[in-house]
């Protein structure tokens, strides 16, 4: 998806949610119920990296106070989709603020994060590009601000065989898209990024993805 630029009318006729992975539902409003139940409150300034075409955006937008919602993602037609999906809920008036960057240049919102957000972004990156992100993160996160990311957990460092995940099927490489770590290796990233990792584990996502969180090393 990322190289593919959708057209006006594929994005008119929403077929933009499937091309990001479809449930468009039920993992957008996932990802509102999760971040509440960390402390997300209206007040909250979020930093949503790898936001696609506003699934999980439409709900921030709605929840939070107008201008607390900042998406970043490298494709600018899922921007526009996002963009149209806004209008369509009457949330065209709520101040979210979108960019489009290839270098998770973050620090362009010129602004400071109690949280952040990446949900299927690190799926689909290698560790380069990951480390490349938390680095750009961890310089607009608050001095409390957490970084949570989603991504497929592999049972040990250097898994090189494919792993099939529950309940969905995904399956999963270790050098090639979609990617899977095991979360020392994602401890380790962060590391070199300024960043210390917790594990959460489970939270419910439909096609198995585990949870991380990441917070300033201070």
């Amino acid at each position: 998806m990322y190289g593919r630029e959708l057209s006006a009318e594929e994005i008119a006729a929403r077929a933009h949610r499937e091309a990001v992975g479809g449930m468009w539902d039920e993992i957008g409003a996932l990802q509102l119920d999760f971040l509440r139940a960390q402390g997300l409150a209206a007040p909250h300034r979020l930093l949503d990296v790898g936001c696609g075409a506003l699934r999980g955006g439409v709900h921030f937008v709605r929840f939070l106070d107008p201008g607390g919602y900042h998406g970043l993602d490298v494709n600018p037609s899922l921007i526009a989709a996002g963009e149209r999906e806004l209008a369509d809920a009457g949330l065209a008036d709520r101040g979210a603020h979108l960019i489009v960057d290839d270098r998770f240049a973050v620090s362009r919102f010129g602004q400071r994060f109690e949280f952040a957000l990446a949900v299927s972004l690190f799926t689909h990156l290698a560790m380069n590009s990951i480390v490349r992100c938390m680095v750009e993160v961890a310089k607009v996160l608050a001095p409390s601000g957490r970084f949570f990311a989603s991504w497929f957990e592999a049972p040990a460092a250097a898994w090189l065989a494919p792993i099939t995940h529950p309940p969905a099927g995904i399956v999963t490489h270790y050098d090639a898209d979609a990617y899977h770590y095991a979360f020392a290796e994602l401890a380790f990233l962060a590391s070199s990024a300024g960043l210390r990792a917790a594990r959460i584990g489970n939270w419910n996502h439909p096609r198995g993805q585990q949870m991380a969180m990441f917070t300033r090393d201070e």
